[in-house]
């Protein structure tokens, strides 16, 4: 997050200097360096930034072969001679006549304040914050609560957010939209299967028993309402209108030749009582590893995992029940369309007349 001013405010700099010249870090001890003295003794001053960059930051010299490996080979003080502020005396620079001058010779350190950074945000002055939420809250809680504390600085001051807090800003208002694309998607690709406007709605009925589980797990795991539990809920949409698929396309495939609607659909669902509870018994063990992990990234795979696994308990045994009551009110509600459509209604078969025989002359 980068809060910026909206006129121009003069940031206070150190103040220049002729002799000697001093370079200050913020609350760090400041190397001052006599550049009289060092133009004395022969010492550049670029060689003098070389030198320390060398020792503190390490340089790129060349490469090494080393067990059939071109290695690379960087230069650098050893860790304890970097470590005191006083370690930077300690240093030696080359001359111009080749010999090594030690950088307490015309150097000495001295306690100062001065900016360590200048930041700028759309031309303005302005100042970096970071944070985190606590334990509990989402992310979203934490910008929240930064925009009520941003909303207390004095007029004239502004905020802006940036990098992934502002992404988080633009995507956050499109999850309901995405939420509802995913099941229009789902529904016309249902009603391409069946040939039928009102079939795909029995499916699409099973998916909120899916998501009640996946709500109910993360509730009681305690974990917040991101970005992943958003990708799980996705998941649990295909995955909950999958059980149901398998027990409306065969109480579609009986009722046609002329049962009952509820006796075809109670067929269906015994017939596919024991596919519905395998396949999705693999799918939720394949799923536990992610609800327990541990490690690096354990967070994002345990909101994942626990929203899938929550998801797919609660759709398997709700589905079972509720698909066939399902199936009968809604091809109840929509029998003559789907008469129309080429779906024979609940009747049985009209008897064909005999026919006529005219008397033989």
């Amino acid at each position: 997050m980068a809060g910026c001013s909206e006129g121009e405010a003069a940031v206070p700099l150190l103040e220049e200097q002729e002799q000697p010249t001093a370079v200050y870090f913020d609350g760090c001890p400041g190397c001052i360096i006599d550049r009289e003295k060092a133009a004395a003794l022969g010492v550049k001053f670029e060689d003098i930034n070389s030198t320390i960059q060398v020792n503190l930051g390490s340089v790129y010299t060349n490469d090494f072969p080393n067990q059939g490996k071109m290695q690379r080979v960087y230069v650098q003080a050893e860790q304890l001679q970097r470590m005191q502020a006083p370690d930077l005396l300690n240093y030696a620079v080359k001359n111009a006549s080749g010999t090594m001058v030690p950088m307490s010779s015309f150097a000495e350190l001295k306690w100062g304040v001065g900016p360590s950074q200048i930041v700028g945000f759309n031309g303005y002055q302005s100042v970096r914050l970071t944070g985190e939420p606590a334990a509990g809250y989402t992310s979203g809680d934490a910008l929240n609560e930064m925009e009520r504390l941003m909303g207390q600085l004095p007029k004239g001051f502004g905020y802006a957010w940036t990098g992934q807090s502002l992404q988080e800003k633009q995507a956050g208002s499109q999850a309901s939209l995405l939420l509802g694309l995913s099941i229009l998607i789902v529904f016309l690709c249902l009603a391409a299967l069946y040939e039928s406007w009102s079939i795909p709605f029995s499916v699409l009925l099973v998916i909120p028993l899916g998501i009640i589980g996946s709500v109910a797990a993360v509730y009681f795991r305690g974990l917040p309402n991101d970005v992943y539990f958003k990708i799980g809920i996705i998941t649990i949409i295909g995955l909950s209108a999958k059980n149901a698929i398998l027990i409306v396309e065969f109480a579609k495939d009986l009722w046609k030749p002329g049962k009952s609607l509820v006796d075809a659909t109670l067929e269906a669902a015994t017939l596919r009582f024991r596919p519905i509870v395998m396949t999705s018994l693999a799918f939720i063990f394949g799923v536990v590893p992610l609800a327990i992990a541990t490690g690096a990234a354990s967070k994002s795979q345990q909101a994942i995992g626990t929203g899938v696994l929550g998801g797919m308990i609660s759709a398997t045994i709700l589905a079972v029940l509720f698909v066939p009551v399902f199936f009968v009110v809604v091809m109840r509600l929509f029998r003559r369309k789907d008469a129309t459509e080429g779906i024979r209604p609940e009747a049985e078969p009209a008897a064909v007349p005999a026919a006529h025989h005219a008397p033989a002359e």
